[in-house]
């Protein structure tokens, strides 16, 4: 952010990515049919999340806008149909309550407050009433970045402040999650001990290099540590939903069809007259298919096409 070019040419690039990736991209991989089919691989990412290839059809981007308009070339293959999107409501921070079983976080998450201001009024002490935009912008990176196990270094690259006060920040967030604290030097110190981590649903990832003497790789381990059952346990809920949505889907007799997983949220496409009872059966289904010591929460949306129902 030191000269004005860098932004410009940061952003020349995304849009190149853009052309290349996606618009030429997926244009060559166009079947006969009409339609894009994508292969999903359960053993690409370590944290157990499915992976989407040839294409990957998982990051079409969302965060810039002229990324976010590909998605209206993705439509429902039936005519009166639409595209319907269910998403988890930061399902991490919510496993991250549960495995920590921080009372504050937990309390937080049974009112339904929005947590990245819950964390901005905790850690700066102030009352909701006070809390600006900076404030909660701030929590929201510390809370996230507490899930990767996000140095004091990372966080003010993030946030763009310095080092100490990233470091003060941290120490602040600690003080007011103590259990957070606690789980984060808990499951380092039983991955030295066992050489792996599991995620809620007994999945295991095995982490050798946490003993490592090179300090890189031993403290990456740490974070690895740290995050893997939070966001595998993340990537169990949903495959554990999707299995028990094809079921339910079934015993509705509905004509609608699971499309895509794209980490937190599931992609379907249905009939217009079958969305009044998609809206009752698919957050039922993702919001109850494990049982947190926190409510899971699913947010909704469906139109034309996969931009509208964003």
């Amino acid at each position: 952010d030191s000269h004005e070019i860098v932004k410009e040419i940061l952003h020349y690039r995304q849009l190149g990515k853009l052309q290349s990736t996606y618009i030429e991209g997926l244009l060559k991989v166009i079947w006969d049919n009409g339609k894009v089919h994508t292969r999903f691989s359960q053993v690409i990412a370590q944290t157990g999340r499915l992976s989407s290839i040839d294409p990957n059809l998982q990051n079409i981007p969302i965060r810039l806008e002229e990324g976010r308009k590909i998605r209206q070339a993705f439509i429902p293959s039936e005519k009166d149909w639409v595209i319907f999107a269910a998403d988890y409501s930061q399902i991490e921070l919510r496993v991250l309550a549960h495995i920590s079983q921080d009372q504050k976080l937990i309390d937080a998450f049974r009112q339904d407050l929005d947590i990245h201001t819950k964390t901005a009024m905790d850690v700066f002490h102030v009352s909701e009433a006070e809390v600006t935009g900076n404030m909660r912008r701030q929590a929201k990176a510390v809370n996230f970045g507490i899930v990767y196990g996000i140095s004091d270094y990372g966080l003010s690259q993030n946030l763009g402040i310095t080092r100490k006060e990233a470091a003060t920040f941290i120490e602040k967030y600690f003080a007011s999650f103590p259990g957070v604290k606690e789980y984060m030097n808990d499951i380092v110190q039983s991955a030295k001990e066992k050489g792996y981590v599991t995620t809620l649903l007994q999945r295991r990832r095995y982490i050798p290099e946490i003993t490592s003497r090179n300090f890189n790789l031993r403290s990456f381990a740490e974070r690895t540590a740290m995050n893997t059952p939070i966001q595998g346990s993340a990537a169990d809920i949903i495959k554990k939903a999707m299995i028990d949505m094809a079921k339910r889907l079934k015993a509705e007799k509905l004509q609608t069809r699971l499309l895509l997983q794209v980490h937190d949220e599931l992609i379907f496409e249905a009939p217009k007259d079958e969305i009044e009872t998609l809206k009752r059966i698919v957050p039922d289904v993702m919001e109850n298919a494990v049982k947190l010591d926190v409510p899971l929460k699913v947010d909704i949306d469906y139109g034309d096409t996969w931009f509208d129902a964003k």
